[in-house]
């Protein structure tokens, strides 16, 4: 297990790059979603609501019986199945009323648990507060939490839940595709390699230029006439097309999990690396001298004793050559034992000889 991950790092960027669909890197300009969100209240908790500190939940559930004719005094309001929650959502483009869409409910008081309860009815807004959607129904948490005042069991999240196809779109948002036959798309990743090969893709696709790279980002198409009034079968092909993406040589660690993700393209100079592992141990102890039974003025006596043990690693010097690919650079690391977290300050210290041609993310 300790080589696990240099060793994947080696199998996967051996392989060859693949082709993939434009529609996985790129998007039609205009064509997005759109987010959506609300507030409500989640009832039929079992005792795991919200405490009576949470002033807005007892406020919400009075509006909302009063609204519904019921006169309650608030001092006698108890919440503690009811849990305040936010409601979030995705509104996918050229959604129709009657579309489903699923919503996350996310607890915003001092709710223990949202296991078991139901969602009102909730409106969702968008960004200029008209209502697109409502949600209602049973949530899913998919986590358990209980114990008592000495213990409690958690797993997974308990004020955070989902119901699949919980939203009922009510309006969706107009998008208009350009009537002068002049579309747009837009890359995921910026790249001016990737929108050049696009390009390219799709001239000798349709064999005629209507394709031109308007920057790093996108590239301009035009509606052949031959595609006039069939829009959707002209981008079904062009979404459909294989394309090469490129991406700069990127290194990304994280530090605090030891997980290494290395790009295909990355290159060193001829370096030499020397790894050496250094174990320093101590160990304190207190040795106890006891008198004798009898002895004339005897005492007990302890004494602090101290072991000092330090071991060193035999390093390896192992010299990387200029131009190798990632999986004989992981190859190299490898055989000088070196673990993934050994390999992150290796990479560093690479990264500041000058020598490695790559972008390092740590995170």
């Amino acid at each position: 297990m300790r080589y696990l991950s240099i060793i994947i790092l080696t199998l996967i960027f051996a392989l060859p790059a693949q082709a993939v669909r434009l529609k996985d890197v790129a998007h039609l300009d205009g064509v997005r979603s759109n987010q959506l969100v609300g507030y409500g209240l989640v009832v039929g908790l079992n005792g795991t609501g919200d405490s009576k500190s949470t002033q807005f939940t007892i406020q919400s559930l009075v509006n909302m019986l009063d609204r519904m004719g019921i006169t309650v005094n608030r001092n006698d309001v108890k919440i503690s199945n009811v849990a305040a929650v936010m409601v979030t959502a995705q509104l996918p483009p050229f959604a129709s009323p009657g579309n489903r869409v699923d919503v996350t409910i996310s607890s915003i008081g001092d709710a223990k648990s949202l296991a078991g309860g139901t969602l009102l009815l909730t409106p969702l807004q968008g960004p200029d507060g008209k209502i697109y959607a409502v949600a209602q129904g049973p949530v899913v948490v998919g986590s358990l939490s209980f114990g008592g005042k000495a213990a409690k069991v958690q797993k997974n999240h308990p004020t955070v839940g989902r119901i699949p196809a919980g939203g009922i779109v009510e309006q969706g948002v107009r998008i208009d595709l350009p009537a002068d036959g002049l579309l747009t798309y837009r890359m995921d990743d910026n790249d001016f390699t990737t929108v050049a090969r696009i390009a390219q893709a799709i001239n000798r696709h349709f064999g005629s230029d209507i394709c031109r790279p308007r920057d790093g980002a996108s590239v301009s198409i035009r509606l052949p006439e031959s595609y006039r009034g069939r829009l959707v079968g002209f981008l079904s092909e062009v979404e459909n097309l294989e394309i090469q993406p490129d991406a700069p040589a990127r290194i990304v660690v994280n530090e605090k999990t030891g997980t290494i993700v290395m790009g295909r393209d990355v290159r060193i100079d001829t370096v030499a690396v020397s790894h050496g592992n250094l174990s320093l141990v101590i160990n304190e102890q207190t040795e106890v001298s006891q008198a004798q039974a009898l002895a004339p003025g005897g005492k007990t006596v302890a004494s602090p004793k101290t072991d000092i043990e330090v071991s060193e690693g035999s390093g390896e010097l192992v010299v990387l050559p200029m131009g190798v690919s990632i999986a004989e650079i992981a190859r190299a690391l490898n055989a000088i034992g070196a673990s993934p977290r050994d390999l992150i300050a290796i990479l560093q210290a690479i990264k500041a000889s000058g020598a490695l041609h790559a972008e390092l993310v740590i995170l």
